[in-house]
């Protein structure tokens, strides 16, 4: 199917894939945008029936819906994207990242499952829509949606989450519930090898959060946050916390974990126990800044090999004459592999572009360094 879509944000950013839930549009994710849209191009695609794309023509399940996602794709010449989805769209977003994990490069699941049983549920919800239209379903379903205190102190959204909801085709809404009643991923969730978040609203009563516990436990590495207080669109009551986590998950490198993690693989447990130790409280907020960006953003991109970054940092180092990091870092390079003789050529290069003063004193603390190295 030809979905319909909408792209915001700077040409040339990273990609952001955003899938709604099923009964939403994609002004679910707008109390969002704004942040998001400033650091990705963020693509939102409306599924089947649902906003601006066209009714669904026959019976789909999960698989359909993955295909209309990758249409969309390669529609618009995207290869590998970030992907976020809420409910039904997480469901298709862990069907992407199974069966087309070459596309999927970060992945966010929200509020959503594998397995939503029982089955009937769904399926006597898709024959309620079909026989009474989607109004029959709409005040139990928005009920679901926001917590019961946002929805006193708000009834002008209540009144735009129904009419949103009320607005789908009832048909594509009901094949939408049948694919959800089919849908068992539990046993591939192990396939998926994408970075993963997966966030829960406290408060939600359509998937509450044992099912994105199960889905956190069974995709290695992934991360589980949950929320509240919030229901099952937490969009609407936590866009400022959702996109946060959103902004810290899909620009990856910029994370204190990450961070860490790089930092202590080039510079050694010790080195990075001492920095932490010695931290105050006037140094703390600097800790943070180059943890996250210097070390988990810089760093940990792939686009140099950590072996390459070393002779970079080394060389500004020495042109800067920063005699209290030139140390660390010869320490760093032999951690990443160069050789005594290529350290020592890397100052020698530099000697003849920063001069012979600062080189001299280099390498003077390389050879301090390099001998304690040696020493058993």
């Amino acid at each position: 199917m030809t979905l319909a879509w909408r792209a915001d944000g700077p040409q040339g950013a990273p990609t952001l894939v955003l899938l709604h839930s099923v009964g939403t549009t994609n002004d679910m994710w707008t109390p969002c945008m704004g942040v998001l849209a400033e650091h990705f191009r963020v693509v939102r695609i409306e599924a089947r029936g649902h906003g601006d794309s066209p009714a669904s023509p026959h019976g789909a399940q999960i698989a359909d819906l993955g295909a209309d996602v990758v249409a969309v794709l390669d529609e618009l010449g995207l290869g590998r994207v970030h992907l976020a989805g809420l409910s039904l769209g997480g469901m298709t977003a862990m069907w992407l990242a199974i069966h087309h994990p070459e596309r999927v490069g970060r992945l966010a699941l929200l509020c959503t499952s594998a397995y939503v049983p029982p089955a009937q549920g769904w399926l006597d919800r898709a024959a309620t829509v079909r026989t009474d239209g989607m109004a029959a379903i709409a005040d139990v379903v928005v009920a679901r949606w926001i917590t019961p205190p946002l929805a006193a102190r708000d009834p002008a959204l209540v009144a735009r989450l129904r009419g949103m909801l009320t607005s789908v085709d009832a048909e594509s809404y009901a094949q939408c519930c049948e694919a959800i009643a089919g849908l068992d991923l539990r046993a591939d969730l192990a396939r998926i090898a994408a970075p993963t978040l997966v966030v829960a609203g406290e408060d939600d009563p359509a998937i509450p959060p044992p099912h994105s516990r199960a889905i956190a436990d069974a995709i290695a590495g992934a991360r589980l946050e949950i929320i509240t207080p919030a229901a099952h669109v937490l969009t609407y009551e936590q866009p400022g916390r959702i996109a946060a986590l959103l902004l810290d998950h899909f620009r990856a490198g910029g994370t204190l974990s990450r961070g860490y993690a790089t930092r202590r693989a080039v510079l050694g447990d010790a080195v990075v126990d001492q920095a932490i130790a010695a931290t105050t409280e006037l140094t703390a907020p600097f800790q943070e800044f180059i943890t996250r960006y210097a070390w988990g953003d810089v760093w940990s991109r792939p686009g140099l090999a950590r072996r390459d970054r070393s002779i970079a940092t080394l060389a500004a180092l020495v042109t800067l004459g920063a005699e209290h990091e030139i140390a660390m870092h010869v320490e760093a390079a032999r951690r990443n592999d160069l050789t005594p003789g290529e350290i020592a050529e890397v100052l020698l290069h530099v000697a003849v572009y920063a001069g012979v003063p600062r080189a001299n004193r280099a390498f003077a603390i390389a050879r301090d360094v390099l001998e304690r190295r040696a020493e058993p």
